[in-house]
C-alpha cells in the first residue's frame, strides 16, 4: 500500500487564553475522501487552516508533510502552489463579478498585464463542464444558487489543478438536492484521482462518501475510523465525538396534554402571504394552525414548503406581502405588523440565518444576548453595563456558551455557541411563545441535544414552542404534534403517537390539498 499523501504529526494551536488543537495528528491516503468530524469548537476548522496557510508556520506547533515532503506555508499561496485548496463554509466568491472573473481572480490568464479573455472563459467553461454545471461564464455570481455557487468555487479549485481539496461543511446552506448533486461530485472527483477531506457534521454524508473519518474532540485527536467497517456506526462515531454514548438523541419528554377548554396560547387563522415580488404568487396560503402553553408544536415540509415565509411574515410581515389572516394570543386577536408589535406581545422568532438576521457579529456576546429587550439593564435610558454584563454571564454559564467572557465577539464563536447566544437573546426577552426556524441547522450531535434541552425546558416552564425543522427525526424527537405543509398551503396534523417519517412524507409532498 502506497503511504500517506498527507501527515500532519503533534500540531499544537494556540491563541490568546486557547489552546485550539492540542497535540493533533491526521493521515490521509492518496485517492481517499476524508472526513473530519466532532463537535463544535473541537478544532477541525483550525486543523485546516493550519493545513491552508491560513495560519501561516510558525504560528503553531508540530509538522506538516505533503507527498512526503516537509511543507512550510507562509500564507494560502503557497499551500495552493503545492496543489492544496481549501473552500471554506462561508463561499469566498466577489457576488458581482462573472463566475470566470471569480474563477481566476488572483490566478489570471494574463500577459504584459492584460488579461486574455478569450483563454480565460474557454479554461472556465471547460472545468465547470467538469463539475457538472451548465452555465455561461460570464454571469455573475449573484444571479446563481447557493448550490451553483459551491460548484463554482469547486471549479475554481480544479482550475488550480488541486491535489488534495478540503470542503468545511459544504453542504451546510444547501437543500436536499443541492447536497446530493455536490455529494455525488466529490465521489467523481475521486475517481479522477483527487484526495479530499471533508468536515461534515452530517453522519449521513459521512457514510455516503468517506473512506475513512477522523474524529476530534476538545482539540485533541480521538481516533480515526474505516467509515465501511460493520463497527464503525454512527452511535459509535458520536461517542467519539461527545466523550459519552448517546442512548437518546433527544430529552425524555412527556406529551403535553392541554387544559380543556383553554384557549390557545398562539392562533393563527387563514394566514397568507403573497411573493415580495410576483405578487400573483402565494408563497401562503390560507394556513391555519395553534400552539398551547407548555406544547412544542412542529412544522414539517420540503424546500419551498412556505414554513419560514410563513414564520417571518406573522412576525412583524418580515418577508413578503401580507395578503390576509389573524393572529389570536390568549383567545384575543392581536396586530403583529411590525417586529416591535411581535416582541411586545410575547412572541419571539429564532430566525434559521443566525449570521445575518439573528447576532450582530462585530459585537459583543454581552450585547447580543441583552439587544431584543435593553430596557431590562437600562436605567433612565442608559444601559447600566454592570447589570448587562451580570445578565449575560448568567447565561454563558446556564446557557454553557463556550467563551473566555461575554466580551468577546459573537461572530468568533462556533455555530452552536452562537445559535445558544440567539437563544439566550429570545429568553431574555421573556415570550410566552417562541418560534425556532431551523434551530440546529448546522451544529454537531452534542451541541443539539443541549439546545433540545434548552427548549424542552422552556416548554416545562410554560412556554408555547413553535418548531421549523427540515429533520423528520428531530420534529418526532421533540414534539408533540406536527403540521406539515406542501406548496404554501396546510396539508396535515398528525400527533405525536401517530407520527412517523413515513406518514410525514406523504403529506408533505400532498400538493397543495389540505388535510381535515
Amino acid at each position: 500500500m502506497a503511504g500517506p499523501v498527507l501527515e500532519m504529526r503533534s500540531i499544537v494551536k494556540t491563541f490568546p487564553g486557547v489552546k485550539a488543537l492540542s497535540d493533533v495528528s491526521l493521515s490521509v491516503r492518496p485517492g481517499e475522501v476524508h472526513a473530519i468530524c466532532g463537535e463544535n469548537g473541537a478544532g477541525k476548522s483550525t486543523l485546516m487552516k493550519v493545513l491552508s496557510g491560513v495560519h501561516p508556520h510558525g504560528s503553531y506547533e508540530g509538522d506538516i508533510l505533503f507527498e512526503g515532503e516537509h511543507c512550510e506555508f507562509k500564507d494560502i499561496n503557497a499551500s495552493e502552489a503545492r496543489g492544496i485548496v481549501i473552500i471554506h463554509q462561508e463561499l469566498a466568491l466577489v457576488p458581482f463579478l462573472s463566475i470566470a472573473e471569480n474563477m481566476f481572480l488572483g490566478n489570471e490568464h494574463a500577459s504584459r498585464g492584460f488579461i486574455n479573455w478569450h483563454e480565460t472563459l474557454g479554461h472556465a467553461t471547460r472545468q465547470l463542464r467538469r463539475v457538472g454545471l451548465n452555465e455561461n461564464p460570464n454571469t455573475r455570481v449573484t444571479d446563481i444558487g447557493v448550490g451553483k455557487q459551491q460548484l463554482v468555487e469547486i471549479a475554481k479549485a480544479l482550475a488550480k489543478e488541486v491535489k488534495l481539496l478540503i470542503l468545511d461543511e459544504p453542504t451546510a446552506s444547501l437543500n436536499d438536492e443541492d447536497s446530493d448533486t455536490l455529494l455525488d461530485l466529490i465521489l467523481e472527483l475521486k475517481d479522477q484521482g483527487i484526495t479530499s477531506i471533508i468536515i461534515s457534521h452530517k453522519l449521513n454524508e459521512i457514510r455516503k462518501v468517506a473512506d475513512s473519518v477522523t474524529i476530534l474532540r476538545d482539540g485533541r485527536t480521538v481516533e480515526t475510523l474505516d467509515v465501511r467497517a460493520p463497527e464503525t456506526t454512527e452511535d459509535r462515531i458520536i461517542s467519539g465525538m461527545v466523550g459519552r454514548d448517546l442512548d437518546h438523541r433527544f430529552p425524555e419528554r412527556t406529551p403535553h396534554h392541554p387544559e380543556a377548554g383553554a384557549a390557545p396560547a398562539m392562533e393563527i387563522r387563514n394566514w397568507t402571504v403573497r411573493h415580495p415580488i410576483d405578487r400573483e404568487r402565494k408563497v401562503v396560503d390560507d394556513v391555519s394552525l395553534t400552539v398551547r402553553r407548555g406544547e412544542i408544536v412542529g412544522i414539517a415540509g420540503l424546500m419551498g414548503a412556505g414554513r419560514t415565509e410563513l414564520a417571518m411574515n406573522v412576525f412583524g410581515r418580515t418577508y413578503g406581502r401580507y395578503a390576509g389572516g389573524v393572529v389570536l394570543k390568549d383567545g384575543k386577536e392581536i396586530g403583529t405588523r411590525h417586529v416591535s408589535d411581535a416582541v411586545g406581545h410575547g412572541i419571539a422568532y429564532v430566525t434559521e440565518d443566525r449570521k445575518h438576521y439573528g447576532l450582530n457579529l462585530i459585537d459583543t456576546i454581552g450585547r447580543n444576548i441583552t439587544m431584543s429587550a435593553l430596557g431590562k439593564v437600562a436605567k433612565r435610558g442608559v444601559v447600566d453595563e454592570h447589570e448587562e454584563r451580570q445578565v449575560a454571564e448568567g447565561y454563558r454559564k446556564s446557557m454553557n456558551i463556550k467563551a473566555p467572557t461575554v466580551f468577546e465577539r459573537a461572530g468568533k464563536l462556533s455555530g452552536g455557541n452562537q445559535q445558544k447566544v440567539v437563544l439566550s437573546k429570545w429568553i431574555f426577552a421573556g415570550p410566552d411563545v417562541l418560534i425556532l426556524d431551523e434551530p440546529t441547522r448546522g451544529i454537531d450531535v452534542g451541541a443539539k441535544y443541549e439546545i433540545y434541552t434548552v427548549i424542552d425546558k422552556l416548554a416545562a416552564e410554560g412556554k408555547a414552542v413553535v418548531f421549523i425543522s427540515s429533520e423528520l427525526p428531530e420534529l418526532l424527537g421533540m414534539c408533540d404534534r406536527i403540521y406539515t405543509m406542501a406548496a404554501g398551503r396546510l396539508t396535515g396534523e398528525v400527533p405525536r403517537a401517530e407520527a412517523t417519517q413515513e406518514s410525514l412524507m406523504r403529506l408533505m409532498t400532498k400538493d397543495k390539498e389540505v388535510a381535515r
